[in-house]
């Protein structure tokens, strides 16, 4: 018998019936041999493509090389943008008949890429492109696609971003959507997707017409009892609390002038806005019935939007015996106020009779006061249940601020104690959330007392907010927090006159630049290292008394000197 010339061959590679497996080393070596021949061919098509781009050749051979490339990485920008020039160009010089085939299977081709890479940026924005450029659009195909697509992962934000797009031109109504999230929240308390969905559409359905974006009350009291049914059913997940923040959000202030400030020594005038916004040439000065020439900046000098604006008068525009009225009107009347000077004063102001509270707290009817107070023991039992689950303690916390923020003061804090014990990773975030809630507080108590004066020592702050409503604030104590500066918000206080920040963590002053009125700042016990950390000081020209004891710039045996010669004009420094 004549011997098989394979079968040595085979018995080495199949030895005892079983094949030979390849070594780790030989599959590695091979995996980056393949790698590389793939590499190279997807240069060479990426590199022609770009060169007949670069030709000006935009024809259809450009859209079979651009999809063999996309086909591999959907997440080439570029070459969506190669495609749509090429659509463009095409249909400069074609009907609209016979672009519609090309519009269509560009459509499947990117659905096939949708497959490949459900989450890629480039293939979702591309098909609203072509919708968008498409002659009849199919809405009905896209409204499926979404649902195919959701299906496979109802997470996929990109897919609900397209949906928001599609549904304004299909025929489904805003409230079978509503149903849509209604099932899916059903099947899956955890989509964040859904309840985010549902924030969108609930203000188109149920528009509160006082507040803008936000929705009826009797529609809020709704969802906040089902919202109420998922966090109790599972405690830990983070979407249906981040629906309840959403729910309990105020609505965003309608654009007005909040005050307006004259003062003789400059002269200068400040006007407050109840958002921020860039004036340019929009905010309009009337001195006495005639326009004047102003010349707008941020009390920080910097070019963005701000929430206070400040010009300086003319000198001898402004007679310190006379009477003067000052009209601003902002973006050709879409906000306009006026305020007058009597002969004698120094300074007048104008206030918005929108008070403190307004801004900060809700406006509660006895329903919406009921439920959720309901809500608030509600959240109390379940954090006996859930003694360290940190969204319900943070919605104890939102609950009392919006029923009663001064009536829930130390509660409010004895929980932010519970929090950070439980979740001390996000400490800071909590110290700068209670920081905002104490000077809050403290804004409404000022307001009530009538007072220019406020005092916010040993309120353990971290950082400053709120700073625009405090404008006519002529003292401020800050002592004894955790600061580790002074913002360039505090700019906003064009009337302070004394600031006490001892015993705080400052090593920075940036936010104390061009305070005109400012005649007292202490600054014992910080971190003041160099004399020139206190460069700001040397824009507050009627800043007379200094007070630096405790700081690390005071160690220095020619200090005082050194001082005096930095800030002469500064009569008293005190080391």
């Amino acid at each position: 018998m004549t011997p098989d010339p394979i079968a040595p061959h085979y018995a080495i590679a199949e030895r005892h019936g079983r094949v030979k497996v390849k070594s780790t080393l030989e599959q590695q070596e091979a995996k980056r041999k393949e790698r590389e021949k793939k590499l190279i061919l997807y240069s060479n098509a990426t590199q022609a493509a770009l060169r007949k781009r670069d030709a000006g050749e935009l024809d259809e051979e450009a859209l079979d090389m651009t999809a063999q490339i996309l086909t591999l990485n959907p997440d080439f920008a570029s070459l969506w943008n190669l495609r749509r020039e090429v659509f463009l160009h095409l249909g400069a010089t074609r009907s609209q008949d016979e672009m519609r085939p090309l519009y269509m299977a560009e459509l499947s081709f990117l659905e096939s890429c949708l497959r490949i890479s459900p989450k890629s940026y480039g293939t979702w924005y591309h098909r609203c492109w072509v919708m968008k450029h498409i002659s009849e659009p199919d809405w009905t195909r896209e409204l499926a696609l979404c649902n195919r697509f959701l299906e496979i992962d109802e997470r996929n934000f990109h897919c609900w971003d397209y949906r928001r797009f599609v549904t304004p031109s299909s025929l489904v109504s805003l409230t079978d959507e509503l149903e849509l999230t209604n099932n899916l929240i059903t099947k899956n308390f955890s989509n964040y997707s859904s309840w985010h969905y549902r924030s969108k559409l609930l203000p188109q359905i149920h528009p509160d017409p006082l507040r803008l974006g936000r929705v009826t009350e009797e529609a809020l009291l709704t969802e906040l009892e089902l919202v109420q049914n998922a966090f109790f059913t599972d405690p830990s997940d983070q979407s249906s609390w981040f629906y309840h923040r959403w729910l309990l959000g105020r609505a965003d202030n309608p654009l007005s002038i909040r005050s307006l400030l004259v003062s003789v020594q400059g002269p200068s005038v400040c006007v407050s806005f109840s958002q921020p916004v860039k004036v340019q040439d929009d905010l309009i000065l009337f001195l006495d019935g005639r326009p004047l020439m102003a010349s707008w900046k941020t009390p920080e000098g910097k070019e963005k939007p701000s929430l206070i604006w400040v010009c300086d008068l003319p000198k001898g525009s402004v007679k310190r015996h006379g009477q003067h009225k000052f009209h601003v009107v902002f973006n050709d009347g879409e906000a306009e106020k006026e305020c007058v000077l009597y002969p004698g004063q120094q300074q007048t102001w104008w206030c918005d009779s929108v008070t403190k509270e307004e801004i900060f707290r809700f406006d509660l009817s006895e329903g919406k006061s009921n439920i959720l107070q309901h809500e608030l023991k509600s959240c109390k039992e379940l954090q006996e249940l859930e003694p360290e689950n940190k969204w319900c303690l943070l919605t104890i916390i939102l609950l009392m601020r919006a029923l009663d923020p001064l009536f829930y003061e130390k509660e409010t804090l004895s929980y932010f104690d519970i929090l950070k014990v439980v979740d001390p990773m996000r400490s800071g975030y909590y110290n700068d959330l209670c920081s905002k809630f104490q000077m809050e507080n403290a804004i409404l108590k000022m307001e009530y007392a009538e007072a220019h004066v406020i005092d916010l020592a040993k309120k353990g702050l971290t950082r400053l907010c709120h700073l625009d409503q405090l404008m006519l604030v002529t003292h401020m104590d800050l002592s004894y927090n955790h600061l580790r500066s002074l913002p360039a918000d505090i700019s906003m206080m064009r009337c302070i006159e004394v600031l006490e920040c001892d015993n705080n963590e400052i090593s920075q002053l940036q936010g104390v630049w061009n305070l005109t009125k400012l005649e007292e700042l202490s600054l014992q016990y910080n971190k003041i290292q160099n004399v020139s950390d206190l460069k700001p000081l040397t824009s507050c020209p009627r800043l007379s008394v200094l007070r630096l004891q405790g700081n690390p710039v005071c160690e220095a045996a020619d200090a005082q000197a050194e001082l005096e010669a930095f800030l002469p004009n500064v009569e008293t420094i005190q080391l």
